[in-house]
């Protein structure tokens, strides 16, 4: 039986030690931990970064430098509870800047092909509203929206 809970694992093509320390610097409450290398053994250049082991915003990640095989794509992602639009702006800005993407309806890949999801919690709330009207008018909104705007979430809301 494991005592760690579980770690996700995120596959890169050179850019693992690039990536983690990208996102320790975004999230609070993250740090980078063991940093493994290969060896004479391989498979890759003595020395170069096999995996990097951190944690962001209190998640446990390994970064693994596999190869180009894999990438990234949007059947999985990361959904970024935000409290405030100062909150949502933040992690928008600083998640596409340098080659990041926007998406629809809150959604981005980052500069390393990674999606996210940058909701504010206050969306949630106004989409799970048994008014259906209310409900409906969030929904319509938000599928309008890039990066989520509170403030116009909140009028579709409204009605007004």
């Amino acid at each position: 039986m494991t005592t760690d809970g579980f770690t996700t694992c995120l596959w890169f093509d050179g850019q693992a030690e690039e990536a983690a320390n990208f996102y320790v610097s975004v999230f609070k409450n993250s740090r980078i931990g063991k940093i493994l290398r290969h060896t004479e053994a391989g498979p890759g250049e003595p020395g170069s970064v096999l995996t990097v082991d951190f944690e962001a915003n209190g998640q446990k990640f390994v970064a693994l430098n596999g190869g180009p095989q894999f990438k990234f794509n949007e059947a999985v992602s990361f959904e970024i509870r935000c409290e405030d639009q100062a909150e949502v702006d933040f992690y928008w800005n600083t998640l596409t800047e340098d080659g990041g993407e926007e998406g629809p309806c809150g959604w981005l890949k980052d500069k390393f092909g990674l999606s996210w999801q940058v909701v504010p919690a206050r969306l949630i709330d106004m989409i799970s509203d048994s008014d259906q009207q209310k409900a409906g008018r969030a929904m319509e909104a938000m599928m309008k929206m890039h990066k989520l705007d509170i403030a116009a979430l909140e009028k579709a809301y409204a009605g007004e």
